[in-house]
């Protein structure tokens, strides 16, 4: 599959020079002055260009590259729901810290149960942190004849209705079959590949519904009326007061989230310690940084979806997801 590969890059003017600069003893030793890191970072992401990813990316680096003295590029690989870009991301690049995946760790982390790929999480790489974390929803086009999610689950046991997801493993698919399962409707999900795809395809009527992450119909405005979300919503001014799934229907569905955040090979985390805390510590360095809460408002994004958490709850989240995924496997994959 070609790479699609969009580049920012600025000039650092001067150069740096240690006087009396001593060289390290041992066969495997730096020269002090061999600062990290000397050329760009490259970021995978494993989906296309201009979907949510690639914004959330940018908002990010935008803030970053004042922590860090290295300009960014950004690779996208789209395909098999995520799994072609783990796939070149854990093949592909050097386990150097130069190269780092960019993650949307809900969908991805059930693709890995599901597909299976060669890729291994927790052998081959690592959740290094989370920057963000989003709810999923379920919503239709403004002018759509279902204006409560109690109307399209009673559509739903009438014939079948039709929702757009970006992917088949992800958490919005598993809130959508859980829901009904759970209320008798009957649901056909329909992957576009993407989320701007799969908002498009309700807002023209080529589906009845979506289910997203709730970033993407608050970014959509007065074209779609969201009509529930799978777990506490925390934008409520945002979303017309949209109601909790369960607190509609009684029902125990888990919460449905994904968390967005950086995976690092585990050698390169082994092999240059150096280098991963450079990394680990600008990354920390936007958290408490004021300028990231306005480039994400900035965005047209709620502040609430920032959500900052270290390699450990990065991790503990995709176990969580991984049980979840093995909870919903039979709906997920219709055996």
């Amino acid at each position: 599959m070609p790479e699609i590969k969009t580049t920012r890059r600025r000039f650092i003017a001067g150069t740096s020079a240690v006087a009396g600069a001593t060289l390290l003893t041992g066969a495997l030793s730096r020269p002090a002055w061999a600062a990290f890191p000397e050329r760009n970072l490259e970021i995978v992401i494993p989906t296309a260009e201009g979907g949510g990813a690639d914004r959330d990316i940018r908002i990010f680096t935008s803030v970053w590259k004042n922590h860090i003295e290295t300009s960014f590029e950004y690779s996208f690989f789209p395909g098999a729901a995520g799994q072609v870009g783990y796939e070149v991301y854990g093949g592909k690049r050097e386990p150097d810290c130069y190269s780092l995946l960019f993650a949307n760790m809900g969908p991805e982390v059930i693709m890995q149960a599901l597909q299976k790929p060669s890729v291994k999480l927790g052998e081959d790489f690592v959740y290094i942190n989370q920057i963000s974390s989003e709810v999923m929803s379920l919503f239709v086009p403004a002018n759509s004849q279902f204006q409560s999610i109690e109307q399209l689950v009673e559509e739903g046991k009438k014939r079948t209705v039709t929702i757009a997801v970006s992917r088949l493993p992800h958490p919005a698919s598993i809130g959508c079959l859980a829901l009904a399962e759970a209320t008798g409707a009957n649901f056909q999900l329909v992957p576009y590949g993407g989320g701007n795809p799969s908002a498009m395809a309700a807002i023209t009527g080529e589906v009845d519904a979506c289910a997203l992450p709730l970033a993407n119909p608050i970014k959509l405005g007065e074209q779609v009326k969201i009509l529930t979300t799978f777990g506490n919503n925390p934008a409520l001014a945002e979303t017309g007061n949209a109601p909790a799934v369960n607190s509609v229907f009684g029902t125990k569905i888990p919460e449905l989230t994904s968390s967005r955040g950086f995976g690092l090979h585990t050698k390169a985390i082994e092999q240059y310690p150096d280098r991963f805390e450079v990394i680990k510590s600008s990354m920390e360095k936007v958290k408490d940084d004021p300028a990231y809460p306005e480039a994400v408002k900035k965005a047209g994004l709620p502040t609430a979806f920032i959500d900052f958490g270290d390699k450990q709850r990065a991790m503990q989240g995709a176990e969580e997801t991984l049980a979840l995924a093995a909870k919903y496997e039979a709906l997920l994959t219709g055996k």
